[in-house]
């Protein structure tokens, strides 16, 4: 048996990502750690983001294994609607309801749990996943009142920053404070991608969203080990490379960007991932689990990278020239 200092220091330590993942795989120590997995049937989850690409593919696993579902965003792709007709609301089983929802927007935030209270009783489940990849209308290379911008100088802010960093902030926020109330425990799985690992030159304000992503989930590791009574909370994340969703291939400009081999991976693979950070007691709290190629933890330090799981992505050898041809405009006053 081990002393009770021993067991005390060993806890203390599994609320640190990097102990923790010593815990996880020492004999000894595994033996002091208690995670929280959870099976998905007959939960809630609330998705946003969800009327199309992971998300969406998201939602329908879930379904797919009893567990009802709000799809928060603001439309729905035809798949997302047929999705939803085939979970009604008046049926036995699992359900899908739509709320019309702008994530930038933090009433609307609010209404989406209250929808899940009113329907589901609240959620198990709550994944901030709707995200842009830099697209004209907030994007670094086109500043504030130069179109197409639609960033106002008189906001004193970015869209993208709003959808990708404080959305996911604010929703884990409120789904902590949802769990407590409800003194039961979450899971909180997030979007972030390979770009929270690697610099890209055209969409660098997706980049830092990212990066910061990353340090916002391994920063709240330690609520998966709380002090008693608090109930446990997982808040961990999926790391994709390319994935081939309308994000990429309903925008041209994006596209110019790939190569040859694209690397591309599908939403249903992801899915399957994000499926395991709920359901997995090994993907712990803090935890990003890169998916491309093969599917790997990464580290907080010493990490080899996307290249170091094959996942890196391939991109078209004048990707760049957008980026100088707009500078070069900003030069020449044009």
């Amino acid at each position: 048996m081990l002393l009770p200092s021993l067991v005390t220091l060993c806890e203390r330590l599994s609320t640190i990502p990097h102990f923790s993942c010593l815990c996880r795989h020492h004999p000894l120590l595994s033996l002091t750690t208690s995670t929280m997995a959870m099976n998905v049937e007959g939960k809630t989850a609330i998705i946003t983001g969800a009327g199309s690409g992971i998300n969406f593919s998201f939602a329908k696993i879930l379904l797919s294994k009893g567990c009802n579902v709000v799809i928060a965003d603001l439309a729905l792709r035809p798949e997302a609607e047929a999705l939803v007709s085939q979970y009604p609301s008046t049926t036995p089983g699992a359900k899908a309801v739509f709320q019309r929802t702008d994530v930038t927007d933090w009433m609307q935030l609010d209404k989406m749990f209250e929808v899940a209270i009113a329907h589901f009783g609240g959620a198990d489940i709550v994944c901030p996943g709707a995200g842009v990849y830099e697209p004209p209308w907030s994007n670094f290379w086109h500043p504030p009142r130069t179109p197409p911008s639609k960033d106002d100088p008189a906001d004193s802010r970015y869209a993208l920053i709003d959808i990708n960093i404080t959305h996911p902030i604010r929703v884990t926020q409120m789904a902590i404070s949802h769990f407590l109330s409800r003194k039961k425990p979450g899971c909180i799985p997030h979007i972030t991608s390979v770009a929270g690992q690697s610099p890209f030159f055209p969409t660098p304000v997706y980049v830092a969203s990212k990066h910061a992503l990353n340090g916002f989930v391994r920063s709240l590791a330690p609520l998966e080990s709380p002090p008693s009574p608090l109930p446990k909370i997982r808040v961990n994340a999926v790391a994709p490379a390319r994935i081939l969703t309308p994000l990429w291939t309903d925008n041209p400009d994006k596209m110019q960007m790939v190569g040859k081999d694209p690397g591309w991976v599908t939403p249903e693979a992801v899915a399957e991932v994000m499926l395991g950070l709920v359901e997995k007691e090994e993907w712990v709290g803090g935890m990003i689990m890169e998916i491309g190629k093969t599917i790997r933890e990464v580290r907080a330090f010493d990490d080899p990278g996307p290249m170091g799981g094959g996942n890196n992505v391939e991109n078209d050898a004048g990707y760049q020239d957008e980026m100088w041809e707009s500078l070069k405009r900003q030069f020449e006053g044009v």
